[in-house]
């Protein structure tokens, strides 16, 4: 059953990092860090009006990311087609105990259920983010997380990720 939003959804999530704001803006800023937690490869690092792509060489997957803002240790805002366009953006906010991220994705596209289901599977997505930023800045270990979610769909030849 197909059905109208009165509003679109907004798939919105955050978590506590112990570390401070210029490390976790930069953990998504520079694809050295980033790949220790979420993607695997990225052609470069996130500045404002850039174009970048992010793989995710175990499932085939890349998509275009749009860099529309950077406000240092603040807040970036990115267009992705992952897996249809929308956008994401991350807000870091000083805290006593480290720093507040938090991530939206919204503007999903398609009828209401193609937009619902968006953003419930966004949701999921963006919660093992946050838990591996958490994990590798605490921590210093790789989670594997999103490595680790689908591994029966791992493409042939998939060894994991090179230390």
């Amino acid at each position: 059953m197909t059905f109208i939003l009165s509003k679109p959804p907004v798939a919105k999530t955050n978590l506590l990092i112990r570390a401070s704001v210029d490390t976790c803006f930069n953990a998504f800023i520079d694809p050295a860090v980033t790949t220790k937690f979420w993607f695997t490869k990225a052609s470069g690092k996130l500045e404002t009006g850039k174009r970048v792509r992010w793989s995710w060489e175990m499932y085939g997957y890349e998509t275009n990311v749009e860099v529309k803002a950077i406000e240092p240790n603040k807040r970036i805002l990115v267009e992705w087609s992952f897996p249809n366009s929308s956008m994401v953006e991350w807000t870091f906010t000083p805290h006593a105990l480290g720093t507040m991220v938090e991530i939206a994705n919204y503007d999903f596209k398609g009828d209401g259920d193609t937009q619902v289901q968006s953003a419930i599977d966004s949701m999921g997505g963006w919660c093992f983010v946050l838990a591996g930023l958490k994990v590798w800045l605490e921590h210093s270990i790789e989670p594997n997380l999103v490595d680790d979610k689908w591994p029966d769909k791992h493409v042939a030849g998939w060894k994991g990720r090179s230390s």
